[in-house]
């Protein structure tokens, strides 16, 4: 990885983010990221693709064997460099690799290798300057650089494509790609997850009532209920990882689909590239695109669980609930009604996962019929994969600062404990304690339960011979369980709300994330 680094500032930027498990600091996302994410748009054409005008067309690399040049619509039609040119890194590094591979074999002299390093480094430069020109009639990010390549140092130009096919050099600049996309996603993910943690850490001890079937359930910790996100996050990072090392396998040298004659060393450029090894089978390596339905796949969920997250909050905010105040600087207003104060990024973000899940369904359906090996279809794979890293990105960052802008209104809270029976299941717990079987209990906890509705109380509110009128088994002691409060302190099994587990779990994440308690007051 090392000498990858050295030889291409490629994906330097995303690695900067590098997701560590248990070593993990806090920074300001690289604007580089950012800007390369947010080419990943969905436009197409003269506004996405700047072209030399009046320039006729060149032949194609291609078109020895035509006799014509394919119409302008055909040109419109199957053009990729309106997306596919923020690869442009990737492809300079595969190049670099190959042209090395290619001269340590003897296909190529180490002096045209030079040349076609320095050339490849001028027009990465260009391309980073804002002065390359992209020519839709050169297709693709790889036609563009190739051509311009040649424009540049003549005929050694000619002998890079030696040995490979757009089929194989697509795939490893697009595996280049999604690898440092997934670095990136998990870089933001644990942004997250940090800030999960610190409003935790900021809202010890404050009780909140929890849901079953959105009906009053039982009563938990908020810390616990901000961990449970937490949790959901360290899984969506997991299946990323997972991801990763399934896509890390090099297709270069497979060629169009059968490899080819001449004597390349595969292992040489899988290495130069930072991958595991090269895709055993050539005709896979060209066709698989399973690593991209599994990234898809991981991004889906992991903007499942932030709609989830986003459907709590906005819930939360509402004036029916009114347990939960964005800052002004994460809200918005409305055109029309100047009393409104919207929770608006989080809807966005639960209306967003729609779009990442389409992402994932497009690729579904793409991939669905196609037969071996490389079938043009294929080119539709990159702007879904495109849109949902921008997306899914975009979402874990404003979700982030959702987290770090909002307060939770104590004194609502406490207001609205009461309703619900939220210590019923405590109060059943206590009666197996008392040797009462769980189904007698339960029962027995229903009747008062009832008794409460009738009379318009709670269950702390009953008088001992009233709970004893619905089974002698009671005693004073009885109260000890009753309230919210105390329902809290019951709990003790691992995993569970009692303070002592939630302060457990929490110690855990501080740890795991490696917190500065110092940054959130403590």
């Amino acid at each position: 990885m090392e000498s990858l680094l050295s030889s291409s500032t490629s994906s330097s930027s995303f690695l900067r983010l590098l997701y560590t498990p248990t070593k993990y600091t806090l920074s300001r996302p690289q604007p580089l990221l950012l800007s390369l994410i947010a080419q990943g748009s969905r436009q197409r054409g003269p506004a996405a693709v700047s072209c030399a005008m009046g320039q006729s067309k060149e032949a194609k690399l291609w078109g020895g064997r035509f006799e014509e040049s394919v119409t302008d619509a055909v040109e419109r039609f199957t053009e990729s460099i309106s997306y596919d040119k923020q690869l442009y890194k990737h492809d300079i590094m595969g190049s670099r690799a190959h042209a090395s591979m290619l001269a340590h074999q003897g296909l190529m002299s180490n002096s045209d290798r030079d040349s076609i390093l320095q050339g490849l480094d001028k027009i990465e430069k260009q391309i980073e300057a804002g002065k390359f020109v992209w020519r839709t009639d050169r297709e693709d990010v790889h036609m563009n650089i190739e051509a311009a390549l040649t424009d540049l140092i003549g005929e050694p130009a000619k002998k890079l494509h030696t040995a490979r096919s757009r089929n194989d050099q697509v795939l490893t600049d697009f595996r280049l790609w999604c690898r440092d996309a997934i670095d990136a996603i998990l870089s933001f993910i644990k942004r997250l997850q940090v800030s999960l943690v610190t409003l935790a850490e900021k809202n010890e001890g404050l009780i909140v009532p929890g849901y079953t079937h959105m009906q009053r359930a039982q009563p938990v910790l908020l810390q616990h209920l901000l961990l449970a996100y937490v949790e959901q996050l360290e899984r969506d990072a997991g299946r990323l990882l997972d991801c990763r090392v399934r896509l890390n396998f090099c297709p270069l040298g497979a060629c169009a689909l059968a490899g080819t004659g001449l004597p390349i060393d595969r292992f040489m450029t899988s290495k130069a590239l930072g991958f595991t090894a090269p895709l055993r089978n050539s005709i896979d390596a060209v066709s698989d695109r399973d690593f991209v339905l599994e990234f898809l796949s991981a991004n889906s969920i992991i903007a499942i669980h932030l709609s989830r997250i986003g459907e709590e909050w906005v819930m939360w905010a509402s004036e029916e609930f009114g347990f939960l105040t964005p800052s002004d600087s994460v809200s918005t207003g409305s055109s029309i009604m100047p009393q409104k104060k919207n929770p608006d990024p989080m809807e966005l973000v639960r209306g967003k996962s729609a779009r990442v899940v389409g992402d994932l369904v497009s690729l579904l359906v793409l991939c669905k019929g196609l037969p071996h090996a490389y079938n043009r279809d294929l080119q539709e794979d990159k702007e879904p994969v495109f849109d949902s890293v921008k997306t899914i990105i975009g979402m874990l960052e404003v979700s982030a600062e959702f987290a770090q802008n909002i307060t939770f209104n104590q004194e609502r809270i406490k207001k609205a404990l009461p309703a619900g029976h939220l210590d019923a299941t405590t109060l059943a717990d206590y009666l197996v304690k008392k040797a009462i079987p769980f189904r007698t209990s339960h029962d027995i906890v229903g009747r008062a339960v009832g008794c409460c509705v009738s009379k318009n109380c709670q269950l702390q509110d009953l008088s001992l011979d009233e709970l004893r009128s619905i089974d002698p088994v009671f005693e004073k002691d009885v109260y000890e369980f009753l309230g919210v409060e105390n329902s809290i302190k019951k709990f003790c099994s691992y995993g569970s709300t009692g303070a002592e587990c939630v302060a457990s779990q929490l110690e855990y994440w501080i740890s795991e994330l490696n917190i500065n308690r110092v940054a959130v007051g403590q």
